[in-house]
C-alpha cells in the first residue's frame, strides 16, 4: 500500500511539472506595456521625364499631389527611376515650397519605372498607442503582481500625438552638415550680456510691517 501511495505522488508530481509552461509577463515590470507603435505609409507618383526634367505640366501635376498629401514636416520624399539623378532639381523645387529637403536613395516600390519616367516616393510615418484606453483586467486583486492594463496609455499617448516627426521615436536626428554657429553661442552669449545680479547692491528689506 505504501508503494502504491508513493508511486501516486511522484507520478502527480510528475505531471505537475510537465503542465507548468513558462511565459513572459511583460506587464511584471516597471516599464508601460501601452507604448507608442509607427506604421509607415508610402505614396508614388509617376511623371514624365522624358529629357530628364519634368515639363511645366508635370511640376503642376505634381505639386498638386502634394497639396492634396497635405506635404510636411516628418514626411520623407525620394526620386526614382533611370532619369532621377536629372530630375531630382525640379522635385526638389516642388518639395521645398513645403519645406522639405529630397533624401537621398529611394525605397522599394511595386513595379518598374516607365521608359522617359520618373517615381516620386512620399513615406509618411504616424505614431499611435493601440488598445488605448486599456482597462481590460482589474486592478484588484493582483496576486501576480502585474502594473495595471491601462499604464502609459494617457502619457505615451500625448506623446504619440504631439511629437512632430514620430522618426525621432525610433532613431536620433542625423547631422545635415549645416551648422550655426549663432545659434549653438546663444545661450552663453546671454550669460556674457546678462547684468550682474549683484552689481546693484544689497537690496534693503525689512521685515517691519507697513502702516
Amino acid at each position: 500500500m505504501m508503494r502504491c501511495k508513493l508511486g501516486l505522488v511522484l507520478l502527480a508530481t510528475t505531471l505537475a511539472g510537465c503542465s507548468h509552461v513558462p511565459y513572459d509577463e511583460p506587464s511584471r515590470g516597471m516599464s508601460a506595456v501601452n507604448v507608442p507603435v509607427l506604421t509607415r505609409s508610402e505614396y508614388v507618383f509617376d511623371a514624365a521625364a522624358p529629357d530628364g526634367s519634368l515639363p511645366s505640366v508635370e511640376r503642376a501635376r505634381l505639386d498638386g499631389w502634394f497639396r492634396s498629401l497635405e506635404l510636411g514636416y516628418g514626411d520623407s520624399v525620394y526620386v526614382d527611376g533611370p532619369y532621377a539623378d536629372a530630375a531630382r532639381a525640379d522635385v526638389a523645387q516642388a518639395a521645398g515650397r513645403y519645406g522639405l529637403l529630397l533624401s537621398n536613395g529611394a525605397p522599394v516600390t511595386a513595379g518598374a519605372v516607365g521608359p522617359g519616367m520618373v517615381r516620386v516616393v512620399v513615406t509618411r510615418t504616424r505614431a499611435a498607442v493601440p488598445n488605448c484606453p486599456n482597462w481590460s483586467e482589474p486592478s484588484q486583486p493582483n496576486f501576480a503582481n502585474h502594473s495595471m492594463s491601462n499604464l502609459g496609455c494617457a502619457v505615451n499617448s500625448n506623446l504619440a500625438s504631439m511629437v512632430a516627426n514620430p522618426e525621432d521615436l525610433i532613431h536620433g536626428r542625423d547631422d545635415s552638415g549645416v551648422g550655426d554657429t549663432r545659434t549653438s553661442t546663444k545661450a552663453v552669449q546671454s550669460y556674457r550680456n546678462a547684468t550682474p545680479t549683484g552689481q546693484g547692491g544689497l537690496k534693503d528689506i525689512s521685515t517691519k510691517k507697513k502702516d
